[in-house]
């Protein structure tokens, strides 16, 4: 799986988000190719709790989590709270 399907899979799966996800570590031959980092930004995430707003970026995933995703990290903003703090 590529950054690119895992930004599609985010973005169709959360309401207006818009995602930004790379390769975190340098790539190995075991599972280092599949750690990804997100950076989402959704209006779908106001007066949502942050552990919340992580389950909708899993539930976007499907079942990619336990098959072609190995870990990642991520962090999730409403586009208010990207603007004032980027991804700082």
């Amino acid at each position: 799986m590529d950054t690119a399907e895992v930004e599609r899979l985010i973005e169709e799966g959360i309401e207006d988000a818009e995602a930004t996800v790379t390769k975190p570590r340098v790539p190995d031959e075991d599972h280092e190719d599949a750690h990804f980092a997100a950076v989402v930004v959704s209006p779908a995430f106001e007066g949502v709790p942050l552990v919340q707003q992580h389950e909708m970026v899993y539930d976007a995933l499907e079942g990619y989590m336990t098959t072609d995703i190995h870990a990642l990290e991520m962090k999730t903003y409403t586009p208010e709270a990207y603007a004032e703090h980027g991804d700082a």
